[in-house]
């Protein structure tokens, strides 16, 4: 197979879906609390050194075989006064939340566990334990997602519909999608909205997650150093995606939170203060990434179909990708099949993807091949439309424009028109006659006729692009 680049840079591009949220929201704003403490890196989690991630110690470091007292005790915190602070703040305001939970560390506090069933929070996993696991070999990890969903069974009550990792590898979204288990997967930043990324056997639902409305940036540099600047800067993230649902594009805002970080007082009065203005602007539905996932299931399923590029979910081998676009460009599959060859991804999954593609060979191609395509094209309203010899693609284009409809006399003027400029030229005229009437063709022809044959051949293969985009547009 050739070389294919995995990478969706397209998204939704300039045309997002229309979503309506429910109850006329503009906005869905959704609150995550990532529940680590205890199932962090430590030597009596059988871990070769101490955690020294998201702490309010500067420049923490691992200590290797070593238990550092200090970074437990800080998430000790969370777990003893910062959880009960935030989970009081949320069941007094009526919010629901999603809590991202670490298996383990929920294994390790049944107190906070019977706490969010309680209150009707969703519980998602949050990994096994929280470690890296960009060095996990591939079956070590499957086996770690695994074990991750029965001891979040056992411990919680139901199995986890929600997955995300945080210091996830390459294959962890494959692999939670494997499994079959999840209605979401947040392992990805790349949207404002939630979006299906496709697998052999499945498309799963990817629910984005953010690493900026994070209080994560108190423990990271830049970051925040007070509540307000964190809670005006998720003042300011609202108001701009209030505004873009008031005009008609609603997006999703996702906040995230942990236990010993914004379960500090310095730092929660930064949410208060958000929450207030959320309550104050209006316009919001609040929701859990459970409910978020469900409704975009329900109004916007997943569009499983096959696409052009081999990472598609159902893949496309030379053959099935030949037969599906060689005739984008006249009689000249040759196009289609040196595109093939390209770095085909996600981004050549639409018309001008593919358009752009199929343009670039034929671009790069010599001389004598261009004109090779220009002269598989038929003369308009010429023998072989009378014939009715011509492609499918053809004969509805030229019908599109009237050319199947042409007195005597129109006919008579085109078949000179055809013979003078094939005879000047050495090509027949071409032109996106989707894009025209017969009028307009006529006084086109008349026009281009007269010019060099250098500006027509030009011409011509604008046009011949033109004509494939308008093809492709049929096809995707």
């Amino acid at each position: 197979m050739p070389q294919r680049y995995p990478r969706n840079m397209t998204g939704y591009g300039a045309t997002p879906p229309k979503v309506a949220w429910p109850k006329q929201a503009k906005i869905a704003v959704q609150f995550v609390l990532n529940y680590e403490e205890g199932g962090e890196n430590c030597v009596l989690h059988g871990d070769a050194a101490s955690e020294a991630f998201l702490s309010d110690i500067p420049g923490a470091a691992q200590w290797p075989d070593q238990r550092h007292w200090n970074m437990e005790s800080i998430y000790d915190y969370g777990a003893r006064a910062g959880f009960w602070r935030l989970h009081n703040l949320f069941k007094r305001r009526n919010i629901p939340i999603t809590v991202y939970g670490v298996a383990t560390a929920l294994a390790r506090s049944p107190e906070q566990v019977e706490a969010m069933v309680s209150a009707k929070w969703e519980i998602a996993s949050h990994g096994l334990k929280w470690v890296e696991h960009k060095d996990m070999p591939e079956d070590e990890e499957r086996a770690a997602i695994a074990a991750a969903i029965k001891l979040h069974t056992e411990v919680v009550g139901t199995p986890p519909r929600g997955w995300y990792t945080g210091r996830c590898s390459e294959n962890t979204v494959r692999l939670a999608a494997e499994t079959g288990q999840f209605d979401y997967i947040s392992d990805t930043y790349d949207d404002d909205l939630p979006h299906w990324m496709s697998f052999p056997d499945r498309d799963q639902l990817i629910i984005p997650y953010t690493l900026e409305a994070n209080d994560m940036r108190f423990a990271t540099a830049p970051g925040y150093v007070t509540g307000r600047q964190f809670g005006d800067y998720l003042c300011d993230a609202y108001d701009v995606l209030l505004a873009e649902g008031q005009a008609g594009a609603p997006k999703m805002m996702s906040i995230g939170l942990h236990c010993r970080l914004i379960g500090r007082p310095g730092k929660i009065a930064g949410l208060i203060q958000f929450l207030d203005h959320i309550k104050h602007r209006g316009g919001a539905w609040l929701a859990t990434r459970a409910d978020i996932a469900a409704h975009w299931a329900r109004h916007h399923p997943s569009p499983r179909s096959t696409r052009p590029s081999a990472i598609a979910p159902i893949d496309m081998d030379r053959t099935a990708f030949v037969k599906a676009f060689g005739g984008v460009f006249e009689h000249s599959p040759w196009v289609a099949d040196r595109a093939f060859d390209l770095e085909l991804g996600p981004a050549h999954n639409s018309a001008i993807g593919l358009h752009n593609a199929l343009c670039r060979v034929f671009r790069a191609a010599s001389y004598e091949e261009r004109l090779g395509v220009l002269t598989a094209h038929p003369d308009l309203a010429g023998k072989l439309a009378t014939a009715k010899r011509l492609t499918d693609e053809s004969t509805s284009e030229q019908a599109s424009a009237g050319l199947d409809l042409l007195t005597d006399d129109e006919r008579e003027k085109f078949t000179q028109l055809n013979q003078a400029y094939v005879e000047k030229h050495g090509f027949p005229f071409i032109i996106a006659v989707r894009d025209h009437r017969k009028s307009s063709i006529l006084s086109a022809f008349e026009l281009r006729v007269n010019n060099d044959t250098e500006t027509e051949f030009s011409h011509a293969c604008k046009q011949v692009e033109r004509i494939a985009r308008l093809r492709l547009m049929d096809l995707l």
